[in-house]
C-alpha cells in the first residue's frame, strides 16, 4: 500500500510540474528589419590571364569578385591593390572593397605582374586584360558592361590613373578578349604616383637620392633588371623610359579621351610625396579635364584613415556620380557578345 501511495505522489508531482511549465510562457523579442542592404557573395581566385614571367616561368593571374545581391546588372569597380611595384596582393583593403560592394557595386580585386620579374607596360596590360575579361564574363557576375570604373591605392592608384588616362589607346591592349573594350568611365587614384622621376619630391635630399638609385623599385619597374636585358643607372638616367611609364605623360598625349579622375592623398604620407597626386591634378585641370583632389589630414601611406566613412563616402559619391548617374555625354560600351555561364 505504501508503495502505491508513493507512486501516486510521484506521478502527482510530475503532473503539477508539467502543468506549470505548460502554463508559463516566455516572450521572445521581435525585431522589425527594413531591407536596405543586399547580401554580398565572394568569388575567390578566379583566373583571368596566364603567360610567362620574364619569358620562362609560367604565371596565372587571379581576381576576387564581390557580387551584391540583386536582379539588375550592377556597375563594376575594378580594384587594384598596391605593393611598392614589387607585389600585388589582391586580398588587401577588404574594408574598402566591402564598402563599395555595399553601395551596390560589383568589385573585382585583381593581381598583376610586378618588378623585378616583370616591367612596364606589362602590369598595365594586365589591368586592361582584367577589364576585358570581366566584360566578357559579365553575365556570370551580374555586371553592367556600360558602367565600369577603376580604383587603386599606391601602385594600384598609379595603375588606376594609367587606365583612365589611356582610354582608347590600343597599344596597351594585349592578350585575350581583344574584341572587348578596356575603357572605363572614371578612375580613382588613392595616394598614387604620377611621375616616376620625382616620387620623393617633397622629402629631404637623402630620400630623393634613394629614389634615384638603380635599385629603387621604380627603376626596376620602368627599366627592368640589367641582368635580364634591362637598363642600369636609375630612373633619372633614362628620361624617355621614365616618361613612357609615368601617368602624367598621357594627360597631353591622350587629351581627347580623358575621363574623370578622383585623387586622394594623406598629408602625413612618408612613402609617396603628396605632391605626386597634385602634379596630376594640376595637369588635368589645366587641360579642362574633370578632376577632384582631397588631402586627408594626418593620414599616412595606408592605415586606418583610409577605411573611415568620411573618406569612403568621397569614393562612393564619386563612383555614384560617374557610374550610377552617368550623363548622356559619356561614351558607353556596346559589347559584340557576352560570355554567359553555361
Amino acid at each position: 500500500m505504501r508503495k502505491v501511495l508513493l507512486a501516486l505522489l510521484v506521478v502527482s508531482l510530475f503532473a503539477s510540474t508539467a502543468f506549470a511549465d505548460e502554463a508559463k510562457k516566455f516572450e521572445s523579442k521581435v525585431l522589425n528589419v527594413a531591407l536596405d542592404t543586399n547580401q554580398i557573395n565572394l568569388y575567390e581566385n578566379i583566373p583571368f590571364a596566364q603567360g610567362y614571367w620574364r619569358g620562362s616561368q609560367l604565371y596565372a593571374l587571379h581576381m576576387d569578385v564581390l557580387v551584391p545581391g540583386g536582379k539588375d546588372p550592377m556597375p563594376l569597380i575594378v580594384f587594384v591593390t598596391g605593393g611598392g611595384f614589387i607585389m600585388a596582393p589582391k586580398n588587401n583593403w577588404i574594408q574598402q572593397r566591402m564598402r563599395l560592394a555595399q553601395a551596390g557595386y560589383v568589385v573585382a580585386s585583381i593581381e598583376y605582374r610586378y618588378a623585378p620579374l616583370s616591367k612596364f607596360p606589362l602590369p598595365l596590360e594586365d589591368c586592361k586584360t582584367a577589364i576585358r575579361w570581366l566584360r566578357a564574363h559579365a553575365g556570370m557576375y551580374n555586371i553592367d558592361v556600360n558602367r565600369v570604373g577603376i580604383l587603386g591605392n599606391s601602385a594600384g592608384g598609379y595603375l588606376s590613373a594609367f587606365v583612365g588616362l589611356t582610354n582608347g589607346m590600343k597599344e596597351f591592349d594585349k592578350g585575350d578578349f581583344l574584341e572587348y573594350s578596356s575603357d572605363v568611365l572614371c578612375a580613382a587614384d588613392i595616394f598614387g604616383i604620377s611621375d616616376l622621376t620625382n616620387i620623393g619630391m617633397d622629402y629631404d635630399e637623402e630620400n630623393q637620392k634613394g629614389h634615384a638609385s638603380a635599385g629603387a623599385t621604380e627603376a626596376l619597374w620602368a627599366l627592368g633588371t640589367p641582368t635580364f636585358g634591362g637598363k642600369d643607372g636609375g630612373i633619372l638616367a633614362h628620361p624617355e623610359e621614365a616618361a613612357y611609364a609615368s601617368p602624367i605623360t598621357y594627360v597631353e598625349k591622350n587629351a581627347a579621351n580623358l575621363v574623370p579622375i578622383l585623387m586622394m592623398h594623406g598629408d602625413a604620407d612618408t612613402l609617396v610625396s603628396p605632391g605626386q597626386t597634385d602634379l596630376l591634378f594640376q595637369a588635368l585641370k589645366a587641360k579642362g579635364a574633370t578632376a577632384e583632389r582631397y588631402i586627408v589630414k594626418d593620414a599616412a601611406h595606408g592605415g586606418p584613415y583610409w577605411v573611415q566613412e568620411p573618406v569612403m563616402k568621397v569614393m562612393v559619391d564619386f563612383f555614384d556620380q560617374y557610374l550610377k548617374n552617368n550623363s548622356a555625354k559619356t561614351k558607353v560600351y556596346v559589347p559584340e557578345k557576352v560570355v554567359d555561364p553555361e
